[in-house]
């Protein structure tokens, strides 16, 4: 924070990105810096896609199943008037909002409000996923987290898909999706393929 001449306090707004895979710790590190930020006595307010139920409809969880109160908005422009008033920001799954989330951190920003976003970077197909490529674009920080391919050990590219499903949104979790490198999901999209066709390598 930097003094005005007014002697009021000015705060510099910021956006900064938490994106990687699944089972990433994306969800982990928004929560980690949330309670630091609720520690040092600032007002804070995570915010989380209604859609998004599976360990809980009201709490952002994460997959080791750490949790932090939040709410839930069906679209992004809500965060805005129920934000106000706010230190930090935090917005849990950012890809499942609509494309108005990048405006709408933005704003926060502008207002002098830290916005911290999670979400994955990629969909199963290894597609940008919604809002996030254009919020690395403008945000100040941006963190790229890893989990670790289940296959081979080396980092992981991208959330491969086990079920058969072209449905871009399906959440899911371990059972649903597994974490794989780049070479790892070359061969797994060999053998799906192979599955598809009634075909066995």
């Amino acid at each position: 924070m930097t003094e005005n001449l007014v002697g009021e306090y000015h705060r510099e707004g910021r956006i900064e990105v938490v994106c990687g895979s699944m089972f990433s710790g994306k969800t982990e590190e928004l929560i980690r810096r949330m309670r630091r930020a609720k520690f040092a006595r600032q007002k804070v307010v995570i915010f989380k896609p209604m859609i998004d139920t599976r360990y809980s409809e009201i709490d952002v969880v994460s997959h080791d199943r750490h949790t932090i109160s939040s709410v839930p908005v069906e679209k992004s422009g809500a965060i805005l008037e129920l934000a106000e008033g706010m230190d930090v920001v935090g917005i849990d799954e950012a890809q499942f909002f609509d494309t108005g989330l990048v405006s709408v951190c933005n704003e926060l920003a502008g207002r002098g409000v830290r916005v911290i976003v999670a979400g994955l970077d990629m969909d199963f197909k290894g597609h940008p996923f919604g809002p996030i490529p254009n919020l690395l674009a403008v945000a100040d920080e941006v963190t790229k987290v890893h989990a670790i391919c289940v296959r081979c050990g080396a980092l992981a590219y991208v959330s491969h898909r086990l079920i058969h499903s072209n449905k871009r949104v399906l959440l899911g979790e371990q059972t649903e999706y597994e974490p794989l490198c780049r070479e790892c999901y070359k061969k797994a999209l060999l053998e799906d393929k192979h599955h598809e066709t009634g075909n066995h390598i």
